[in-house]
């Protein structure tokens, strides 16, 4: 058999007991400054009661405890001693930092709840708290883990508390701790506290669980000597040394395959793991095909983890094979090191005997979630991402080159493209899925090799918040929407103020070089004109108010009336979000109205394709795309800043040449692919050409560029198209 590690309740643990704990993976570590630490908290929490009538000093002692079982370092030990001097005693940090260290105090600052602020809802509390603790951990990945073995012990005592309060703190611990315990690969913690929030959950289910386990244990117990001999004696007859162990999964394990599968007890099947333990990974695959050679493999059932670790670093084999009597049992197959890595995650890493720089353990995921912290106002929009986000086991999916990638469950391209990177999101126009266009909001599944199509001119819409599922993506979405409604606030508050201050004779570069005017931004607390011009864009303050906290201007005597008409028109232009044309024009041409605008036909622009525009003679505007041969021809007088127009939704048409091998049907199966996806086409041109090719000229109408890709990725997939391009 092998057992989890024992996170059990101590009621007798001692400092006698952790320092003979910790000398046995720890000979050097400094045993005086634990048990000053020890001293320190027993002093500050004498007289304090825990809910079960102890002294409150076995909590952090036992938190303590399970550090040293997690071979945690020695700031991270005595910070679980402690954790709580501050919210319950009035300790100041600054005294925790003189006494240890400042190490020692940002831990314990990072794990001190906010006890002094009032919250609406118990939710927002709790997501306030976690906030907080994100920003900690991003600091000091330590924080989290002292917090999980806080955790641990509450949770392992929470019977003595009300009904109510046991199923809140569950339901937390449920949603927020075992996720995190996942992510950071503590196994053993992890499994721990699910069983644990099972039981204070769904007592009924956990109780007949436990007891339908317990009957059958004498029974099991033969059958895992059974298959343990088995698995042992087939190893050693390849030469094959290892440690063979086996266990039923724990509770909540079979609580989710009832769940799943929609059965009872009685008919799960796979209740039982065994974990076979080499020295190397050529060892591990040896013995995959011992064990498959030996007894029947499950198809569909193996997963290598090996090749492509977890986003926790977790390594293993895993496989289900048919065992004897015909049961199924699952088997996981590592080396030592990745043992230690899967019971205790980050903490098996940990060099505790030098410390280690926060900055260089900070997990890719941690970082992302102090990013999206950062970006987001609302705290059940944080609390919802982070619970999406720390979910572990989601899909494997490959670049062109052949990396891979963890996304989450329900990813999509878009997804996919922010992962890599920032930009490569930002001008993502399309993506291929194994050679084929997809739509953006396709869901990736493993396996898939993913190749983003970017042009320069794409930018994020507000559309694509809806088929992103990370937080990253949600939060680098955001970013960019919120920089441009910033840059159309600052130019409309800075246009508006120019227009004010003219009323009264002056302008604004003018006021800006007296002191009234810093002394009004700060009137207003803002930090500098910028953000005054941002203020005043976005509605928050009118012009008017600002001119009354400037007392030199000389009004005029209808001044007051000119103001009240900017103040106006001013409103009315934030409350239309400034939109600088409606939904009848395909672009938008700065700072000019009523011109008429036609597209090119030597080059058929469409949204999302760079375009510029011309002033012709007798005929308005022309808009060309950028790399049109026919730009620079003497009948276009002079080039206008223009810009396709999001809110216009007309169909363009567009000319592609297809070229394919000449065979019957192809015609048709062609056109039948473009249809088949809800394009319109206008016309089509067919000849032969030498060689026995064929030549197609398709007039499509497509909405924007990213359905043009649509369409040639979709003709591109049939085996006998050479090429297609674009005409």
């Amino acid at each position: 058999m092998y057992q989890r590690l024992d996170f059990s309740h101590e009621r007798d643990l001692n400092i006698d007991d952790l320092s003979r704990r910790l000398e046995a993976y720890y000979p050097d570590a400094d045993f005086a400054l634990l048990k000053k630490a020890y001293t320190f908290a027993e002093k500050a929490h004498s007289g304090q009661k825990r809910s079960s009538g102890e002294d409150y000093i076995i909590h952090p002692i036992n938190v303590a405890g399970t550090l040293i079982k997690l071979k945690l370092d020695m700031d991270s030990i005595v910070a679980g001693l402690l954790h709580d001097v501050v919210e319950d005693c009035g300790v100041t940090p600054e005294e925790i930092e003189k006494e240890f260290s400042h190490n020692i105090a940002q831990i314990v600052v990072g794990l001190t709840k906010i006890s002094k602020i009032k919250f609406k809802t118990k939710e927002e509390s709790q997501a306030e708290n976690f906030r907080k603790m994100v920003v900690a951990m991003a600091k000091d990945l330590r924080v989290i883990i002292v917090k999980l073995a806080d955790r641990m012990h509450n949770m392992r005592t929470l019977q003595y508390v009300n009904e109510d309060k046991q199923k809140k703190i569950a339901k937390e611990t449920l949603d927020i701790y075992v996720p995190l315990a996942s992510r950071l690969g503590i196994n053993s913690v992890k499994a721990e506290l699910e069983d644990l929030c099972l039981r204070f959950l769904h007592p009924d289910i956990y109780y007949r669980l436990a007891e339908k386990v317990t009957m059958k244990k004498s029974e099991r117990d033969n059958y895992i000597k059974e298959v343990i001999d088995h698995i042992q004696e087939k190893l050693l007859e390849y030469s094959l040394k290892a440690d063979v162990k086996g266990r039923p999964k724990h509770f909540f394990s079979i609580y989710k395959k009832m769940i799943a599968r929609g059965v009872d007890f009685e008919q799960i099947q796979d209740v039982l793991a065994f974990r076979v333990i080499v020295n190397n990974i050529t060892e591990c695959y040896k013995g995959l095909g011992i064990i498959h050679s030996s007894m029947t493999p499950i198809p569909g059932r193996f997963k290598d983890y090996i090749a492509i670790p977890k986003v926790n670093n977790y390594q293993s084999l895993h496989t289900t094979v048919i065992g004897p009597k015909a049961n199924r049992i699952e088997i996981q197959i590592r080396t030592h090191d990745m043992d230690e890595v899967a019971e205790t995650g980050v903490a098996a890493h940990w060099k505790y005997k030098e410390g280690m720089a926060s900055g260089e353990t900070r997990p890719d995921w941690v970082q992302e979630l102090l990013e999206f912290n950062q970006n987001v106002e609302n705290n059940n929009e944080f609390m919802a991402a982070v619970k999406s986000d720390l979910d572990v086991g989601g899909v494997f999916v490959f670049t062109p080159t052949g990396d891979v990638r963890e996304l989450r469950y329900g990813a999509t391209p878009l997804d996919f493209a922010y992962a890599v990177h920032t930009e490569v999101g930002n001008k993502c126009v399309g993506a291929k899925i194994n050679g084929k266009m997809v739509p953006l909001k396709y869901t990736l599944k493993s396996g898939d090799t993913v190749e983003i199509l970017t042009s320069k001119n794409q930018t994020p819409s507000k559309d694509w918040l809806s088929m992103v599922k990370s937080s990253r993506a949600k939060s680098k979405i955001k970013q960019y929407l919120l920089k441009i409604e910033r840059d159309e606030n600052k130019e409309l508050g800075k246009e508006v103020l120019e227009k004010a201050f003219r009323v009264f004779g002056t302008s604004l570069k003018a006021v800006q070089k007296t002191g009234e005017f810093a002394k009004a931004c700060e009137e207003f607390s803002v930090a500098n004109a910028e953000d005054l011009f941002i203020q005043i864009g976005s509605g928050k303050y009118g012009p008017k108010e600002f001119i009354n906290t400037i007392p030199s201007l000389k009004k005029e005597e209808d001044a007051d009336d000119k103001i009240d008409e900017l103040d106006s028109y001013t409103k009315k232009v934030t409350s239309t979000a400034r939109k600088k044309s409606n939904k009848d024009n395909a672009v938008i041409v700065d700072g000019m109205d009523d011109l008429m605008v036609r597209m090119a036909r030597c080059c058929n622009p469409i949204p999302g394709d760079p375009i510029v525009g011309y002033i012709t003679r007798g005929r308005g505007i022309t808009v060309h795309t950028a790399t049109c041969d026919r730009i620079d021809s003497g009948d276009i007088g002079r080039n206008i800043d223009v810009n396709w127009n999001t809110e216009f939704s007309f169909k363009h048409p567009v000319n592609i040449r297809v070229i394919t091998h000449d065979k019957p049907g192809i015609l048709s199966n062609i056109s039948k692919s473009i249809t088949s996806i809800g394009v319109n086409i206008r016309s089509a041109l067919a000849k032969s050409l030498p060689d026995r090719k064929g030549s197609f000229i398709f007039e499509i109408e497509v909405k924007d560029y990213s359905e043009l890709l649509k369409v040639t990725g979709m003709i591109e997939g049939h085996e006998e198209v050479i090429s297609v391009t674009r005409v």
